[in-house]
């Protein structure tokens, strides 16, 4: 009798089990199908250790070869917290120091003095902040097979190069800026005082020691690993092509890994944190790694959070791949998920959300499911169109089904639901939006309220769907040809955009290495033009007076192209969309 109960006491529980599992996997199942991601892998931290690794899906968009737990992913930006610790692992060998100029112990190459440097230097406490005025976001890496430049080319923007050259642009420890620019150079400090390869120290003092096995920052990827690689897709889910792009910036963006080896990483620092022996790190220097130095970023990841709920982590983007670490600073807790696609909604998170509700982990916005109240279907056709959520970031919304949906990429992401009139609050966060009308009628924007962030604002709008209108005469068809003139040049970049009439100096400047998209672009049909006066838009550091929707005649079918201009005409910036 005593065996029988225990038995279903343990039957009981695997049940539970199961079905806990169940419910997680079936969730993400139908958040990939929702958004036409071909894979996924991650990896569940609780109680310090990894609870769970799964894989879903296939490494490609053919669905032939199934992911696995060790499938290799490229990490992105999440690369710049790994490498952050073997900078840090070097400030303990005292062969490094945060606070000291960097110029005295790069061999290889400097930072070149200018006139922000005059009182401040660049340190390492800079770099690893994003507060020491270098310049370089980010990188879009090169083709697979293409001539990969060196460091030191890559930091003064010579060919092969294909990003500007890293410089201070503004006064070190005065504000913050995100640069990869910095996470290079850093690397090449690394090198500097060690004399080793990137990719060997980095393996030798923090990879293996952290167990990460299936990790390396070698760029190229050797032969043999790539047979063990997922397939990169952009976020139209084309296929990069070479199935990848290569990162000599092996610092800023060059990790290739797994959901448990980043997992490993993330336990490896709370490990520290919590005085454990046997890791990279000390606790005093982990400490100082996630202690806020500006904008809520330590010393290589991001913080979120209060005193009794902090959290650290990365995203990270390199082209096809996107990642998210996220993990508690001293409550064992985590989440590592990596895809192979560039995905610009919030699936994600809400994947995260999922999974902290489902484990009961504080420290996580708490939902409050809206209430739904009658709306006209007609009514909420007035509320559909393209709005600028932050500078030169769109949101989109369409009606479906007595609801408004936002759309990135082209898929369904984030439902929102009617609670009044004019407004409406999303099913996924604490976020509601209620419209803003004209006089006349017309829409001009949205108030956003985040309260989890605890803020509001107002977002203009950007203008319709294009799908909503047909091809129509341009009321002023002579701008046309300049505006295909303009365009061009910004794809082709360099002499060509420098020389070109027709566009602002912001857009001269900033797409001076050209675009990838659309390849071709052969002629424009007229579709509408939106007065965005007054509405607050700038791109590229001028103020936008007309949006004006083209078809697009180019490689990529069914594509409309939206132009910014300014008051005098010029164009300053435009976007592919497909609706």
């Amino acid at each position: 009798m005593k065996n029988q109960r225990l038995f279903l006491i343990l039957f009981f529980l695997l049940v539970v089990v199961h079905s806990h599992a169940d419910d997680l996997d079936n969730f993400i199942r139908s958040q990939l199908k929702k958004r036409g991601i071909p894979g996924l892998s991650l990896a569940i931290i609780q109680d310090g250790k990894i609870l769970k690794a799964q894989s879903y899906g296939f490494i490609d968009k053919a669905g032939k070869v199934a992911i696995n737990t060790n499938t290799l992913f490229q990490a992105g930006s999440v690369s710049k917290s790994v490498a952050a610790m073997g900078a840090l692992y070097l400030v303990e060998q005292n062969k490094l120091s945060l606070d000291e100029n960097i110029n005295l112990k790069l061999k290889s190459w400097k930072v070149p003095d200018n006139a922000f440097t005059t009182d401040k230097k660049v340190t390492l406490r800079g770099i690893l902040s994003h507060t020491a005025g270098l310049t370089v976001h980010g990188f879009p890496g090169y083709a697979v097979g293409a001539q990969i430049p060196s460091v030191v080319q890559i930091l003064d923007g010579t060919a092969p190069a294909n990003t500007p050259p890293v410089r201070v642009d503004f006064i070190p420890g005065s504000r913050w800026q995100y640069s990869g620019g910095g996470y290079t150079v850093m690397q090449q400090l690394m090198v500097d005082v060690t004399g080793v390869a990137f990719p060997e120290f980095m393996q030798t003092n923090v990879l293996l020691p952290l167990g990460m096995k299936n990790s390396t920052y070698q760029q190229p990827l050797p032969t043999q690993l790539a047979a063990s690689t997922a397939t990169g897709h952009y976020n139209n889910r084309r296929l990069v092509e070479g199935r990848w792009h290569v990162y000599p910036e092996m610092a800023a963006a060059g990790l290739w890994t797994t959901p448990s080896d980043l997992a490993r990483f993330a336990i490896g620092i709370q490990n520290a944190y919590a005085g454990k022996s046997g890791g990279v790190l000390s606790r005093s220097m982990v400490r100082q790694m996630l202690t806020d130095q500006k904008n809520r970023d330590g010393l290589g990841v991001f913080l979120q959070g209060d005193s009794a709920t902090l959290r650290f982590g990365h995203n990270g983007r390199d082209e096809g791949f996107d990642a998210l670490l996220t993990a508690s600073v001293n409550k064992g807790q985590g989440v590592v998920i990596m895809i192979n696609a560039n995905d610009n909604s919030h699936m994600m998170d809400r994947i995260v959300g999922f999974i902290a509700n489902y484990y009961h982990w504080d420290g996580f916005p708490v939902l409050t499911r809206p209430t739904a109240v009658a709306v006209d279907d007609r009514a909420l056709t007035a509320f559909e169109g393209r709005y600028e959520l932050f500078n030169n970031r769109i949101v989109t919304f369409k009606a479906d089904n007595h609801r408004l949906f936002t759309l990135e990429d082209g898929f369904v992401d984030e439902e929102f639901v009617p609670v009044a009139t004019h407004t409406f609050t999303s099913t996924d966060r604490n976020v509601s939006v209620r419209f803003i009308a004209d006089t006349t009628g017309n829409v001009t924007g949205f108030r956003l309220e985040d309260k989890d962030q605890g803020y509001e604002r107002t977002v203009p709008r950007i203008g319709p769907l294009a799908d909503a209108y047909k091809p129509d005469t341009d009321p002023d068809s002579s701008r046309i040809p300049k505006i295909m003139t303009a365009l061009q040049a910004m794809l082709k970049g360099g002499k060509l955009l420098e020389e070109a009439p027709g566009l602002t100096s912001g857009a001269k400047r900033d797409f001076a290495e050209g675009m990838r998209e659309p390849e071709t672009l052969k002629s424009l049909t007229f579709i509408h033009s939106e007065n965005v006066t007054g509405r607050g838009i700038q791109r590229h550091q001028s103020t936008v007076s007309e949006i004006v929707t083209y078809q697009l005649t180019s490689n990529q079918p069914d594509t409309y192209i939206l132009v910014y201009l300014t008051t005098d005409g010029l164009v300053t910036d435009f976007d592919l969309v497909e609706k």
